[in-house]
């Protein structure tokens, strides 16, 4: 079973980036050019390496590798993406691996690319590329190719070596598990399961019971043996099920109008736990988004574009329109999911502004646009 977190400290410590690793200090699929940017070497690395894993690694810096970390960012579609725009498109994965020096909430992101052995192209023009077009890798660079080229395995054997390098080990997990129980979250309600004695999963969250059920706030959930963060949000709440073979979590998201709040279900996810020493994870979206009064919201979306104004002109905002403030980002993402599409731009727009302006605040717009960037890939 393979450590993540050793094999991103392997990537970096052994290789500059070549045709079967690549870094990114971010990555930003939620535009035009992030996304027709990733795909691109996504195409490249699959296309440079049809028998072995590829990878990107997400959060150094690229002049002297150092771990600075990114958001964690939890899109299970990111998968749909890649089948959207390429012929021929790898399997995928994006994982969030913790480091002990980043913040709360921040990560490494591990992208991991399998070819199918067939030449990988773009199945439709996105920014500056054109559909068809092939890319390879020349060393660090992604490049257009012709599309006939022969596929060559070059790199099998030394992605072979590092991954056995990162392979985990008893110590390793048992370091891990006290780690996150006792240091990390002491002030929370933590807890953990062992499923077909080698898969550790732990979490940990403010824990609530109402009604019978127990709901989880500030939630953690890492895959300790490969020290894959699970799941992460201090905002939304879930619950957490599981049984001999499988691990379950429902989340919910509170949205409303003012102080009429409620939550939903966002989405489920079921990681199932093999004998052979395998998982499979998998995500249904199960969101239903709230309906209103288009008249309302067509106020409403005026009333936060003026706030946007007003902090764009650097104007003192008086109590009322503070509190309003802290409803933005929901606001906004509630337009948007009753077909207003304006919404989503002045979310984007409002992101410096937040930044700067108020923390919690800023931090409530990063989860909507979250749960925007779900329901749009889903």
């Amino acid at each position: 079973m393979i450590n993540k977190r050793l094999l991103v400290k392997n990537l970096l410590a052994h290789n500059d980036e070549n045709s079967f690793y690549d870094k990114k200090r971010f990555i930003s699929i939620g535009e035009k050019e992030g996304k027709a940017k990733f795909l691109k070497h996504v195409c490249a690395l699959a296309n440079s390496n049809p028998k072995n894993n590829s990878f990107i690694v997400i959060g150094v810096e690229d002049s002297d590798n150092e771990i600075v970390g990114v958001d964690f960012f939890d899109d299970s579609k990111i998968q749909n993406l890649v089948n959207a725009y390429l012929d021929n498109p790898p399997i995928i994965s994006y994982e969030n691996i913790p480091f002990p020096h980043l913040p709360e909430g921040k990560v490494v992101g591990l992208v991991t690319i399998r070819s199918n052995g067939k030449v990988c192209a773009l199945r439709k023009n996105i920014w500056k590329y054109y559909g068809g077009a092939v890319f390879f890798r020349e060393g660090s660079i992604s490049l257009p190719k012709a599309f006939d080229i022969e596929l060559q395995d070059i790199n099998s054997e030394a992605v072979a070596t590092i991954e056995q390098h990162a392979r985990n080990n008893i110590e390793l997990t048992l370091d891990a598990v006290i780690n996150f129980i006792n240091t990390r979250h002491a002030d929370l309600t933590s807890d953990y399961k062992v499923f077909k004695e080698q898969f550790v999963v732990c979490w940990a969250g403010n824990k609530k019971v109402v009604n019978n059920k127990t709901y989880y706030s500030r939630v953690d959930i890492e895959l300790i043996n490969e020290q894959v963060k699970l799941f992460y949000s201090a905002l939304d709440e879930i619950t957490i099920t599981y049984g001999e073979d499988s691990f379950n979590t429902v989340e919910f998201v509170q949205l409303g109008l003012g102080s009429e709040q409620k939550y939903y279900p966002l989405e489920k996810m079921v990681i199932t736990f093999s004998e052979n020493g395998s998982y499979s994870i998998n995500s249904e979206l199960i969101f239903e988004p709230p309906e209103y009064d288009k008249k309302t919201l067509h106020h409403v979306l005026n009333s936060n574009n003026s706030l946007l104004q007003k902090l764009e002109k650097q104007v003192t905002l008086n109590k009322s329109e503070l509190e309003d403030l802290t409803h933005l980002p929901a606001t906004y993402l509630i337009c948007y999911l009753n077909g207003f599409d304006e919404a989503r731009e002045q979310m984007e727009r409002a992101r410096p502004l937040l930044k700067s302006e108020d923390k919690n605040v800023y931090r409530s717009l990063k989860e909507s646009l979250r749960i925007l960037r779900k329901v749009r890939y889903n």
